[in-house]
């Protein structure tokens, strides 16, 4: 049976590559994009800087800054008027996952029109839409290579999994010294969002030998690395390793699938503004100890590549230290709980029936080696509560 891949058609990688964006929109024959950031890049001047690379090289870009965490289908509007305003003929997603989502909704509807929930999953959008151009400036979420993308609806608080050919990017510059700012907590969350997403294709239904090889790759790197970036935001080779895992990741879950755990975390995220990368992180352990008995010999390879386990443990005990050491990460890059968050028990309880519900409907949890029933869910959102 043949398996589709599908990939960025220029992928640009390395230490002052975002130097290089304005030759890279030109040499796509675009000179009109709209560089889609958040307020932060744009108030520390990183946006502008972008923009003047572009002009340089003969393009006429224009900022637009109102994206928010986790987007949702009323942020969406705003980008849809300066889209069409500046006749864009392109659209860069400058930022983490939230600017790099926007951007490629805006890329989406800015052609199609109509709204947001018309292209959630199941469908597959294969188009058309404006070329996007994606520069990450954390190493986690990878969207600078997937084919989905993450839209909150507005009126309802579902968080909508729109997926297909049409989110793609065409490009993709990635580059270090962009990540070289953040602060421990994001490098923390979105640096397991990066292993979740490697376990998660590895592991999934969908799993094939393209994505098996960049997702045990993207693994170990990660298991090297994630905590020095966390303890030394400056360690320049931990940040470089992880910038590289993060889009290796992001090209194997795009070829192959998230499950589980991003079934559940988006819920979270949608109903209490959890960050996508720390929901990710709460579930993780326990969605892992869930689903091992289904698929050992896959999650025991997974503990290799992070160093949990080794050659001499049999599949079953690498699959325990699997677990184990994904408890241990959380612990020492201090993931709390839910609680420890902050979110009000009595509103987590009451949501929780609706939330595994739309965990079901994103698709997500049938990828998963074991595949949950709503009663499952609604018990693993209650065992990491607190």
């Amino acid at each position: 049976m043949s398996v589709t891949l599908s990939l960025p058609r220029i992928l640009r990688v390395g230490r002052g590559a975002a130097d290089e964006l304005g030759e890279v929109i030109t040499g796509l024959g675009l000179s009109r994009p709209l560089l889609v950031t958040d307020a932060f890049l744009a108030g520390t001047g990183a946006a502008e800087r972008l923009a003047e690379t572009l002009r340089g090289a003969g393009a006429h870009p224009r900022i637009f800054s109102g994206t928010v965490p986790d987007p949702t289908t009323d942020s969406l509007a705003p980008g849809i008027q300066a889209l069409h305003e500046h006749t864009a003929d392109s659209v860069i997603g400058f930022g983490g996952g939230s600017p790099m989502d926007t951007a490629k909704a805006l890329a989406l509807l800015g052609v199609r029109g109509g709204h947001m929930r018309d292209y959630k999953a199941p469908r597959v959008n294969l188009g058309p839409a404006l070329p996007v151009i994606a520069v990450p400036t954390t190493a986690g979420s990878g969207s600078e290579a997937t084919q989905f993308t993450i839209v909150t609806d507005s009126a309802s608080d579902e968080k909508m999994l729109c997926s297909g050919p049409a989110f793609l990017p065409l490009a993709a510059v990635v580059d270090v010294e962009l990540t070289m700012s953040m602060p421990p907590r994001l490098t923390a969350d979105t640096g397991v969002d990066a292993l979740t997403h490697a376990v998660e294709a590895y592991v999934s239904r969908k799993a094939n030998p393209f994505a098996d090889s960049l997702a045990l790759t993207a693994i170990t790197t990660i298991g090297r690395h994630l905590r020095r970036a966390y303890a030394d935001g400056g360690d320049g080779p931990a940040r470089e390793a992880m910038m590289l895992a993060a889009t290796q990741a992001g090209i194997a879950f795009s070829n192959s699938s998230v499950a589980l755990v991003h079934g559940m975390s988006r819920p979270i995220g949608a109903h209490f503004h959890v960050a996508h990368g720390l929901s990710n992180a709460m579930l993780f352990p326990a969605v892992t100890a869930f689903s091992v008995s289904a698929a050992p010999a896959r999650y025991a390879d997974c503990a290799r590549a992070l160093g949990a386990a080794t050659a001499e443990d049999d599949d079953a005990r690498a699959a325990d230290r699997l677990v184990q050491a994904l408890r241990d990460l959380c612990t020492d890059l201090e993931v709390p709980t839910p609680a420890a968050h902050g979110i009000d028990k009595d509103a987590w309880t009451r949501l929780t029936p609706l939330m595994a519900e739309q965990a079901l409907a994103s698709g997500s949890p049938a990828n998963n080696p074991r595949v949950p029933t709503a009663e499952e869910i609604e018990s693993l959102y209650a065992r990491i509560y607190a």
